[in-house]
């Protein structure tokens, strides 16, 4: 149900007819805006049924593997339900079916990249490593190759927490949450609902596995409550903890590891995405000798805080990745110097601008507000006393920015919104930000 552009609803489809099921795809979207999902179908015997659900296909059902995005209150779900099928995920099927440990990370920020570091430590450890799930990778993919004694990362969002069962799992052997603070509040209500499907992470995790959480979030609710005495649970805190930076050293199990600017990814706040790795890492089994040598090799991910160079006389940073307000709060205090900031899209319910807002104006950030969200945005930074204009498009924005580019300014792409107004999704965003820009 949903086939959708990612990647996970052709992978299920696959990997279940390959299996042998009989499968039907059922979308709402028509053949034209569905069609590079529908080329990776080619040569599959399975049934398609686009532009519509059809509740009989529902009722009909055995199993029924729902796309991320539909709300569990759909009717054709609970149709299903009520008739005896089974409700699972394209990540519930990798997980029952995984002969591999998994580490499994989710947060409102950070989880891509803490996933990405922990695939870069762990590689050259001797044991294969698998990195998918909400990254943009559908690990049932790779199962067929995949032995007993490889590793894999899965990135998980609250929308794939919410569709799994909160028990235990025997693949997952370690988790991890970099962080909780308020998004998709449209999907699950209000702070405390998008707090509880983050919560449910702490469930899946194995007897005896390893979870990793920032202090303070163990301590508050729902996640105190979700603790159990069978896990090794690790609390990161500022200068203390499993794995924590002091001093300019980045420091692991109570020893200096390496120094801080080993880490040359940009953003101050990765260094607490690496110290989660490092905890999961260890975890894993991985030595800390090995992960000493490992630092400082690690790449970032496209679109997180990605220092682009110059770019017709403006050095470009693209944090595109980037659809709430924290978010592009945290990436403007990671850079130095006067900036401008791109701002702008789908306003997300619930996600107040105030912080940033107030941040920019005491910074004196050009901000260019554009999309859906332009006229709102401009109130709001322009009553907190910044100096903003909203354009109806991402191109104007980005052509007023080097209209009145000033000699050694930073324009930093942080929309701080969803992309839905005029985009697929947070990534053909920024491709497209990337193809308006100058050569370098």
């Amino acid at each position: 149900m949903g086939l959708g552009l990612f990647g996970g609803g052709a992978a299920a489809a696959r990997f279940l007819a390959r299996g042998g099921a009989d499968v039907l795809v059922t979308d709402t979207r028509d053949e034209d805006t569905l069609a590079p999902a529908l080329a990776e179908l080619q040569g599959l015997a399975l049934e398609t049924r686009l532009g519509e659900h059809r509740e009989q296909d529902f009722t009909e059902a055995d199993l029924v593997v729902v796309n991320p995005a539909v709300p569990p209150s759909s009717r054709f779900v609970r149709s299903a339900r009520e008739a005896g099928a089974r409700i699972t995920s394209e990540l519930e099927l990798f997980l029952e079916a995984c002969p591999a440990p998994v580490a499994l990370i989710s947060g409102t920020q950070g989880k891509s990249s803490c996933a990405n570091f922990l695939a870069q430590l762990l590689d050259g450890g001797g044991r294969r490593v698998w990195l998918g799930g909400n990254i943009g990778h559908s690990l049932l993919d790779d199962l067929p190759a995949m032995g007993s004694g490889d590793l894999v990362v899965a990135e998980i969002s609250s929308y794939q927490l919410e569709a799994l069962p909160a028990q235990p799992l025997p693949a997952v052997r370690s988790a991890a949450l970099v962080n909780v603070l308020s998004d998709h509040l449209e999907r699950h209500g209000d702070a405390a609902g998008y707090a509880a499907a983050k919560a449910r992470l702490l469930a899946l995790v194995a007897a005896g596995g390893t979870l990793v959480l920032p202090a303070a979030l163990a301590a508050a609710e729902p996640f105190a409550g979700g603790l159990r005495a069978c896990l090794i649970t690790q609390l990161l805190a500022a200068g203390e903890g499993p794995a924590f930076v002091k001093d300019g050293k980045i420091h692991l199990e109570g020893r200096p590891l390496a120094p801080a600017t080993d880490l040359k990814v940009l953003g101050s706040f990765q260094l607490d995405n690496l110290c989660v790795a490092l905890c999961l890492a260890r975890a894993m089994g991985a030595t800390s000798g090995h992960l000493a040598g490992r630092i400082a090799g690690l790449r970032g991910l496209p679109h997180r805080l990605e220092d682009l160079g110059s770019r017709g006389g403006l050095r470009v940073v693209d944090n595109g990745v980037c659809t709430t307000p924290d978010s592009a709060l945290s990436a403007l205090t990671s850079l130095d110097g006067p900036c401008t900031l791109l701002v702008g899209g789908q306003p997300k319910a619930g996600l107040p601008f105030d912080g940033l807002a107030a941040a920019c104006a005491a910074r004196g950030t050009r901000v260019l507000a554009f999309g859906a969200a332009g006229p709102a945005l401009q109130q709001v930074f322009a009553g907190a006393g910044a100096q903003v204009c909203d354009f109806p498009t991402l191109e104007e924005a980005v052509a007023a920015a080097y209209a009145s580019a000033s000699p050694g300014e930073t324009l930093l792409f942080a929309p701080a919104c969803a992309s839905f107004d005029a985009y697929a999704n947070f990534r053909a965003r920024a491709e497209d930000f990337r193809a308006m820009l100058p050569s370098p």
